[in-house]
């Protein structure tokens, strides 16, 4: 299973059209806020590509902050982070990760994009596509998950 992780758009719809047209393949898109617009946008024109839309901080429509969805058997915990508090530390995240069983939790907010493993669950942060932070390049993420239920997070930077 093939997986894009975006986030923090912020109004550059061609830049999300990039990366979605370069995956068409992906079996599930997940954007993690502050960007309603263009993710609305982009379900328009690929109405076929399942996506998965949390509320940012920058976000004005009404869309949930949290969700948690399951891929592979794995369940995901999707959100922008900034109700987590996860500018200072992950700790808050984690355990609600944890609480509601996700092996996997993504998050953005912070514009700096990051791949680990806590307490057991693997964390991906993005990046952004349009405004990263600390002098990195815009990014977003893959997660594949392979038919050994293996889990495979990387961080791409796209030719925008």
């Amino acid at each position: 299973m093939k997986i894009i992780v975006v986030s923090d758009t912020h109004k550059d719809f061609n830049a999300l059209k990039t990366v979605v047209e370069n995956n068409l393949d992906a079996d599930l898109i997940i954007h993690l806020g502050d960007g309603e617009n263009e993710a609305r946008d982009i379900q328009n024109i690929h109405p076929e590509l399942p996506m998965i839309y949390v509320q940012g901080n920058c976000d004005f429509g009404t869309y949930d902050p949290v969700k948690i969805v399951t891929a592979c058997g794995f369940k995901i915990f999707c959100t922008h982070g900034h109700l987590h508090l996860i500018d200072g530390q992950l700790d808050r995240l984690i355990a609600d990760a944890k609480q509601n069983d996700c092996r996997i939790v993504l998050y953005g907010h912070t514009h700096i994009h990051r791949v680990s493993k806590i307490d057991g669950v693997y964390v991906m942060n993005p990046g952004s596509l349009k405004s990263p932070r600390n002098q990195n390049e815009p990014t977003y993420g893959l997660i594949e998950i392979t038919t050994e239920n293996e889990i495979k997070m990387n961080i791409i930077a796209p030719a925008l």
